[in-house]
């Protein structure tokens, strides 16, 4: 298949300030003048990686002492390619090899007979070095990766024979910190390569990863069952308790301690469900059998501390292997697969949380631990790497004037280091709200009655301020416990409020015990995909510590979710969206965390909905799990297509299109397939309907980032200036990408987003698309800062986190809590891959109309005198999705949004 060439970058832009920031990129001094030799590499049996890498070195080190590589230092990725300066001295081109090894972790592996490996090394060509200098210098098109893979394969040789690597990454336990269930952090470095124009430059960054601690797994499980000490595990455990050790020890590597040298290692598989005193198997050839406890006190003479605890079944499942927990220690250098959990990641964050001087200063040492300065491989290949990181030239883009109600005091406002305030600021355009309730999930002593009207005074006070009108100051307030009956809970608080105000409800306001995930998972889907209605949740905490602030931001979500405007950028500001109708797209693909319930994957797509980019509707499908490429984008972009003529009145005669959450080694790939799909859709709604369209993926998953050199070119965290531009020196060397820190720094060193320009119909220049992603950073509506994403990039992320609340199950332990911060929103297609898998219930044999199987569009009364039948099946279209819909995957079913929600933001 032909590659797609992207387009070429349309020279450097000139607004805002230039200055210069240093970038942790380091310069490659000089490279291979001559070919470089490529051969394949086949250990058997097959082993990991890491032990590739030990097997190859001990048959390098001999053959370097026998002379049998002639002098030549090749460098191995631990897989299937070595790499050489000059060809090795092999009778034709394969080589094979008997490798003896010993493993070094082991220190009872001399004494033993060594493991037997046969290594074969079949040359495969030759690299042309040239290639890359071209390349470099503009003229070659093609991303010559051979050239670049040898490079970055010499560059990682020596590190990854010192230190534990994780993808791109190299750890060391030294000055690891230990956190919550069993689990460090260990202090690396993220090390790739960049070719730029003129140049390949080293990207170097710290970074941090969990592993589990080394040492007794009786700690380990004390720990993950929140004991202080192993002295505290007294007596038996629960079936609960024993569930969570297995789900958090399956899989772990084990050494075993009761057989003095003989320190044999196993892969834990299951956890007795007895104890070890009671877990008995058969012993000999006689029928008889015997406990685990007696069988390690009469074979081994050890004595079991903990017969009551269960035992660790390890190795093949069906061979029944026991060995009781404290005779098991484990192994050091494991990496912590599964999802952190809330204490974990907030201990994670505390610990990787660096002001910038550090971490630059970090960085710059460890160029020298990496020993990238000066080592044997680097001369072999005649490469030299710089010591100082490189200075790049950059601009600071001026913030946009941010416009509010005409009649606030101060209707116009230009953000200062990027934030400002909502004082004597009115929203744009602000609702109306007649008909509302609030939920206490807790008891009345928690929560008492005075407390909650006090907040709700404050609450209203606020939002009308800030031009959010709310007629009725005096809500029904309910009661129900945090572990109950959810649908039924707020299904109550609905009709209460409908009966009060003889007026459809338009929001439920949830005052939580804390920040669990369950509840407010439940609470959203009860919410998007049973009633109809938006919610919005407060944490208890801030409801008795209630301020002006608080309840102001509150006021912005709220005001969005029921179709308001929060505040808008001037039609000079945003030039090519306001002179012909335009919409603004974004999309993302989120994918199942490790050990979900689910392994499917879920598309989201938003696009703007009016000429100031400030309100959007969005579309969601399930699809298979770990695929990047949107299946079904024709159906989607078709609704959001429709739904802007709907609004707006106009089809669109350009589209820009913000595709998050694609690596490089995908771009081709998904620009083509996404790209067909976006032209099949305008071609389904009318032939001649082609309009031109601008796709940009936006990556927040890279290592670059920038320092400022002058102080006043930083801001009061000591980052970079939000607004701060950098195009050349450590970007492409020809295409038209950028990257651009548009946030204010709290805490940390700013992480700069990453924008690629793959298809650019709309010919940009470098200042126009730069300026207008940057202003849109400011229209983020639930924030008074700009954001590190643009808006519908972000939103499009939301949506599909959201949409994980929306499975039935435990779809919503998948993600992190995020009570309060993540949202989205679907809309009712027959093309759509949701499917409600509850009939709402009657209340007292009434059923709230957002239920109902036609709901009117427009808020009415209640009627609540009769009883409306239940619809008996719903979802985009009325369809059920099959479980066996996707071959071998495991299948969620996801309710579905309910329509007269889509047209407003309330997943906000």
């Amino acid at each position: 298949m032909a590659l797609v060439h992207f387009p070429q970058r349309p020279g450097i832009g000139n607004s805002g300030r230039s200055i210069q920031v240093r970038a942790n990129f380091f310069p490659v001094l000089s490279l291979p003048g001559q070919n470089i030799h490529h051969y394949d590499v086949s250990i058997a049996p097959d082993v990991p990686p890491a032990k590739n890498r030990r097997v190859y070195q001990q048959w390098e080190d001999a053959a370097s002492v026998s002379g049998d590589l002639g002098g030549l230092r090749p460098v191995y990725d631990g897989r299937k390619n070595l790499f050489s300066s000059r060809a090795l001295p092999f009778e034709g081109d394969v080589g094979q090899f008997q490798v003896d090894y010993f493993d070094d972790d082991d220190p009872g592996s001399r004494r033993r007979a060594p493991k037997k490996f046969k290594m074969t090394i079949r040359k495969i060509g030759e690299v042309n070095m040239q290639r890359l200098a071209l390349f470099l210098e503009g003229r070659l098109p093609e991303t010559p990766h051979d050239a670049l893979m040898a490079m970055d394969i010499l560059l990682r040789h020596i590190p990854s024979l010192k230190y534990t690597t994780v993808g791109r990454c190299f750890y060391t336990p030294d000055s690891a910190a230990t956190i919550a269930n069993g689990a460090q952090l260990w202090q690396g470095f993220h090390q790739s390569i960049k070719p730029t124009r003129g140049a390949v430059l080293i990207n170097l960054d710290v970074s941090a990863t969990a592993f589990y601690q080394p040492g007794p797994v009786i700690e380990m499980v004390a720990k993950i069952l929140g004991k202080q000490s192993p002295a505290e595990l007294r007596g038996p455990i629960s079936d609960k308790d024993r569930q969570k050790l297995e789900k958090s020890l399956k899989g772990l590597k084990v050494v075993v301690t009761h057989r003095g040298q003989i320190r044999r290692k196993y892969r834990i598989a299951k956890i007795t469900p007895t104890p070890a005193g009671r877990t008995m198997f058969p012993v000999g050839d006689t029928g008889s059998e015997d406990s685990v406890a007696n069988y390690f006190q009469t074979k081994y003479n050890c004595h079991l501390y903990f017969p009551h605890l269960p035992c660790l079944i390890v190795g093949d499942p069906q061979k029944s292997v026991y060995l009781p927990l404290e005779v098991c220690e484990v192994v050091a250098g494991q990496r912590h697969l599964r999802k952190l959990n809330e204490r974990q990641t907030a201990e994670m964050i505390k610990f990787t949380c660096q002001p910038p001087h550090v971490r630059s200063n970090k960085i710059s040492a460890g160029i020298t631990i990496l020993q990238q300065r000066d080592n044997e491989y680097l001369r072999e290949f005649n490469v030299q790497i710089g010591h100082e990181m490189a200075i790049v030239n950059a601009r600071v883009l001026p913030a946009p004037a941010i416009s509010y109600h005409p009649a606030s005091k101060e209707p116009v406002i230009t953000p200062r280091e990027g934030a400002w305030n909502l004082r004597d600021k009115m929203v744009a355009q602000g609702v109306s709200i007649r008909s509302w309730c609030v939920v206490a999930f807790g008891a009345e002593q928690d929560y008492p009655v005075t407390a909650v009207q006090k907040f709700i005074t404050l609450l209203v006070q606020t939002c009308e301020e800030c031009g959010v009108f709310i007629q009725n100051r005096q809500p029904p307030i309910s009661y129900a416990s945090p572990h109950g009956n959810v649908e039924k809970t707020l299904i109550d608080a609905y009709m209460v409020a409908g009966n009060s105000f003889q007026e459809r409800p338009q929001l439920i306001v949830c005052i939580l015990p804390n920040t669990g995930v369950p509840l407010y998972a439940e609470i959203k889907r009860v919410s998007d995909t049973v009633i109809g209605i938006a919610t919005q949740c407060i944490q208890a905490k801030h409801m008795f510590a209630a301020k002006r602030q608080y309840c102001a931001n509150v006021c912005l979500k709220v005001n969005v979710k029921l179709g308001g405007m929060n505040s808008f950028l001037s039609n000079a500001q945003l030039p090519f969206v306001s002179e012909r109708p335009t919409i603004i797209f974004g999309a993302d693909v989120t994918h199942p965390a490790p050990g979900s319930a689910s392994n499917q994957s879920i598309a989201a797509l938003v696009g703007s909905m009016d000429a100031q980019c400030s309100r959007y509707a969005a579309a969601i499908r399930v699809q298979k799990g770990r695929q990047e490429i949107i299946n079904d984008l024709v159906g989607m972009v078709i609704e959001l297509l429709k739904n802007f003529y709907q609004t707006c009145g106009a089809k669109p005669e350009r589209i820009i299109f913000f595709r998050d959450g694609v690596s490089e080694g995908q771009f081709q790939e998904v620009l083509r397939s996404e790209m067909e799909a976006i032209r099949r859709a305008c071609q389904t709604l009318e032939p001649t309907y082609k309009p031109t369209v601008t796709y940009i993926v936006v990556q927040k998953r890279h290592h670059a980032r920038f320092f400022p050199i002058r102080k006043e070119d930083s801001d009061r965290s000591g980052n970079v200036l939000p607004g701060t531009i950098v195009e050349t020196g450590v970007t492409h060397p020809s295409e038209f990408d950028f990257y651009l820190c548009s946030h204010p720094g709290l805490q940390g060193t700013s992480k700069p987003t990453h924008y690629h320009c793959l298809q650019d119909e709309n010919r940009f220049t470098a200042d126009a698309l730069q300026e207008l992603t940057y202003r849109l950073c400011y229209l983020y509506c639930r924030a008074t800062r700009s954001v590190s994403v643009c808006p519908p990039a972000y939103y499009a992320h939301l949506v599909a986190a959201r949409a994980r609340f929306h499975a039935t199950g435990e779809g919503w332990s998948e993600l992190t809590s995020e009570a309060g911060s993540i949202a989205s929103i679907s809309t009712g297609t027959s093309r759509s891959t949701h499917s409600v898998v509850t009939s709402p219930p009657s209340v007292g044999g009434v059923v709230p109309p957002a239920m109902r199987a036609n709901t009117p569009d427009i808020l009415g009364d209640i009627p609540v005198e009769f009883t409306i039948p239940t619809p008996s099946e719903s979802g985009f279209g009325g369809r059920r999705r099959r479980a066996d819909s996707f071959a071998g995957t495991r299948m969620m079913s996801y309710g579905t949004v309910k329509p007269e929600l889509t047209k407003f933001m309330y997943f906000m």
